[in-house]
C-alpha cells in the first residue's frame, strides 16, 4: 500500500471552490457580519437584542469555518482525480462488502464531495481508510475495528468520485 502524504488530499477544482469560498468570507462576508453587528448594537441595550446576539453567533461560525479553510488550503495536497484504474485511493468512490453488508462511500476528504451529503466519507487515515488504501477491485482485505474486531473487506467497485 502506499502512503498518504500529510494534508488532506484535494481535486485541483475543489481547492479553487474552496479559496474562492475562503476569500469571500475573509473580505465581504466579514465586512458584511461586522455591519450587522454595529447596527444591532445601535438599537440599544445589547442584553435584550436577539439581532445582536444572532449576528455575533454567526461572526463565531463564519470565523470557525475561516479558520478550517485556512488550515485546510495551508495543508492541501492537491492533485488530478484518480484514475479510473480500480485502485482505491483519495479521490475514489469505493463500494465494499464487509460482514455480509455493501458499503458505498468516498475515499478522501468530505470537502471533495461539494454538499453532496448523502455519500459517507472517510479519509485515508481512518481505520477502515488505512485498511483499504491501495488495494484494488477483487482484493480482499483485513480491516480490524477500533473495538478489535477484525473483519475481511471485499473491494467491489473503485471508480472516480464525479460531482
Amino acid at each position: 500500500m502506499s502512503s498518504q502524504p500529510n494534508g488532506a488530499w484535494l481535486t485541483q477544482d475543489a481547492y479553487d471552490r474552496l479559496a474562492k469560498e475562503l476569500t469571500e468570507l475573509e473580505g465581504p462576508g466579514r465586512t458584511e457580519i461586522a455591519e450587522r453587528i454595529a447596527a444591532a448594537r445601535d438599537e440599544g441595550d445589547l442584553k435584550e437584542n436577539g439581532g445582536y446576539h444572532a449576528a455575533r453567533e454567526e461572526q463565531g461560525k463564519m470565523e470557525a469555518r475561516i479558520s478550517d479553510l485556512q488550515r485546510l488550503l495551508k495543508n492541501a495536497v492537491v492533485g488530478e482525480a484518480p484514475k479510473d484504474d480500480g485502485i482505491v485511493e483519495p479521490g475514489m468512490v469505493v463500494v465494499i462488502s464487509m460482514a455480509g453488508k455493501e458499503r458505498t462511500f468516498l475515499l478522501g476528504n468530505r470537502e471533495i464531495a461539494d454538499g453532496d451529503d448523502t455519500l459517507e466519507v472517510y479519509s485515508s487515515e481512518s481505520p477502515l481508510g488505512s485498511s483499504i488504501h491501495g488495494s484494488k477491485v477483487g482484493d480482499s482485505v483485513d480491516y480490524t475495528a477500533p473495538n478489535g474486531k477484525s473483519f475481511p473487506i471485499d473491494i467491489l467497485k473503485a471508480s472516480p468520485y464525479k460531482a
